[in-house]
């Protein structure tokens, strides 16, 4: 159990005073506990990807974030650059405002130009920010996600108004069905949240606590 929840953590570090002794001390803990991936901002992505060459963890960023105000064409280039740089995930923000106003055309053709960046050379998810939506929001949002050909969409950022709940995971996993995969991320903060996460439907957890979310399930045989 302890190694299948690690598997599908990725170790996250956003802030924006993050130091790279902090990053270093990030990419530690992944390897120690062989964690899916580290979640970094883009300026750390070399970094990350030098300190885990040759490991099981891979390198993961964020692609017009926080917000998702960016235009496609800003998302592709930074999508490319964190490629190259060694990115081999990518979590991009969709156009909140788009979606409100129900431009799905815009939502989806900025999508798709982080998809088409990444194509081959990275797996990509897509950032809905479950808290500022309406439930019908979060239905036409994914499904426009999985129309544009991402692998994975995530509930949110953890920098607006709420992260992850049981209910929207559910929500998201009937909404794209069983093969797209559904990343929680935001309020993930113990072993508890995580055991509830996944049996929602969560198949990829976004975390800051991910080595506390281990040791728990280490030491509490409930799990």
């Amino acid at each position: 159990m302890v190694q299948n929840v690690a598997g599908i953590i990725d170790h996250t570090l956003l802030k924006a005073d993050a130091t790279s002794a902090q990053i270093r001390t990030l990419c530690v803990e992944a390897k120690e506990h062989h964690f899916a991936s580290v979640c970094v901002n883009p300026t750390w992505v070399k970094l990350a990807a030098e300190l885990l060459q040759g490991s099981d963890v891979k390198v993961c960023t964020v692609i017009g974030f926080p917000l998702g105000a960016n235009t496609p064409e800003t998302k592709a280039f930074e999508t490319r650059n964190a490629i190259e740089n060694g990115a081999q995930e990518v979590d991009m923000v969709i156009n909140i405002g788009a979606l409100k106003e129900k431009n799905n055309e815009l939502v989806e053709k900025d999508i798709r130009a982080v998809v088409e960046a990444a194509k081959g050379k990275a797996l990509t998810k897509v950032i809905i920010e479950t808290s500022l939506l309406t439930d019908e929001e979060k239905e036409r949002a994914s499904q426009l996600s999985v129309k544009a050909g991402t692998d994975f969409v995530k509930t949110s950022t953890g920098f607006s108004t709420g992260g992850a709940t049981v209910e929207d995971v559910q929500l998201m996993r009937r909404t794209v069905g069983p093969n797209i995969g559904v990343k929680a991320s935001g309020g993930v903060r113990n072993t508890e949240d995580a055991v509830k996460i996944i049996n929602a439907g969560a198949t990829r957890i976004g975390a800051s606590a991910g080595v506390a979310i281990i040791k728990g399930l280490t030491s509490d045989s409930d799990y």
